[in-house]
């Protein structure tokens, strides 16, 4: 049209260049699909336990529809207090140094918002959760990703991170178990890790969503180390452990200056938690820990099943000691993890993510959760199977 103007791009470059999460992505393909078994997607497939799931309507029946303190109910501040004491051996008070989240997801957020500033680095290992490197750069901090190998077990280890610090490194993310690769830290390591943060005065951010999936230890916490308890922030939840996902709360455990830092941005975008969510959260901390140990004795049947059997059809895979998912090798076939997930998808009716979804160092990987049902697993071994014994023979 004559005399028109062409309208400016609106969106801040930041948010612009930041890629979709390769995991929703991809499952929002496979959501259009029908006859699909999936080992995409991150979430447990129990549903949240009978008693969890009454404490929430009981709640709503007796009138629980209002706001709560913008740090949370009381009485769940309280049990998660006990609970991580109980588990991790770290005390903190109810009344100053826990917050309770919409979501681990949001206080993964508050934690980079509340500790970086413009410019500074932020350490974090590779392969890993997608949110990491899009909420450091969100808050215009720098990610700096630490590889890590299957050679090694996806271990991190002190030297890895001493090769990548410089004068601008503030924070160090970690994420053990890991997601995606179902590595753990063992304690020798988190002990040199803990005196590395010390030495070079470095916030840690723990993300122990999956602590509790662990199979051959009992979760230990970076923050229980000498000279942690002060610099680390501690997030953990329901979503993973007790299956409450779609309850969407989460906490953050951290020094008084911390918890305020972070109740501030929360109070002025979230404001606080839902309700329901929190009275259930207090039943599944004070009574569920027998339904923990029933999920995780599953898991750990499947997980044993799905790495015997991806190992066995020449896609070698580490033995993931925690969270959920196997991450099987397939860069010795000529594809991309990408071309690899959507042929075995289109030719085989099987979803899984591409490991390129988790960083770059996640090229030539294949994310495979199991947290579905044994006879999915089963079915989905024999058509992955079958789609490599193909592939070989061209």
């Amino acid at each position: 049209m004559s005399g028109s103007k062409s309208r400016r791009n609106y969106v801040a470059p930041y948010v612009r260049d930041t890629p979709r999460s390769g995991i929703r992505e991809f499952f929002e393909i496979v959501s259009s699909r029908k006859d699909v078994i999936s080992l995409s997607i991150g979430e447990p497939d129990f549903v949240t336990p009978w008693h969890i799931r009454e404490a929430a309507i009981f709640a709503l029946d007796h009138g629980a529809t209002s706001y709560t303190a913008n740090l949370g109910t009381p009485d769940l501040r309280q049990a998660v207090s006990d609970y991580v004491r109980k588990s991790y051996g770290v005390k903190y008070s109810p009344e100053s140094e826990i917050l309770i989240t919409v979501g681990v997801s949001e206080a993964f957020d508050l934690a980079i918002r509340a500790v970086v500033e413009p410019g500074f680095d932020v350490m974090y290992h590779e392969p890993c959760y997608v949110s990491y490197p899009s909420v450091i750069a969100f808050s215009h901090g720098r990610p700096v990703c630490v590889e890590t190998k299957r050679e090694n077990d996806f271990r991190l280890t002190r030297e890895m991170l001493e090769k990548k610090i410089t004068n601008k490194t503030r924070v160090l993310i970690l994420n053990f178990p890991t997601n995606p690769t179902g590595a753990i830290m063992p304690r020798k390591d988190m002990q040199e890790i803990a005196k590395l943060a010390v030495k070079h005065d470095l916030v840690v951010i723990a993300d122990d969503i999956y602590a509790e999936l662990t199979y051959d230890e009992k979760p230990a916490s970076i923050a229980r180390m000498p000279g942690m308890r002060e610099r680390t922030i501690l997030l953990n939840g329901f979503s993973k452990s007790w299956a409450m996902t779609g309850f969407r709360v989460g906490f953050a455990c951290s020094p008084p200056e911390l918890t305020e830092a972070m109740m501030k941005i929360h109070q002025y975008t979230m404001l606080c938690a839902p309700i329901l969510s929190q009275k259930a959260g207090v039943e599944a901390i004070r009574n569920g820990m027998p339904d923990i140990a029933d999920m995780r004795n599953e898991y750990r049947e499947r997980r044993n099943f799905i790495h015997a059997a991806l190992n066995e059809m020449g896609l070698p895979c580490h033995m993931p000691r925690g969270a959920f998912y196997a991450f099987p090798y397939i860069g010795d076939y000529g594809l991309t993890s990408k071309e690899f997930s959507f042929r075995l998808l289109n030719e085989e009716k099987v979803a899984c993510v591409p490991g390129s979804a988790f960083g770059a160092s996640g090229e030539g990987y294949l994310r495979c959760s199991y947290a579905t049902d044994i006879e999915e697993i089963k079915e989905a071994m024999k058509r992955i199977g079958a789609f490599v014994q193909r592939l070989r023979k061209r």
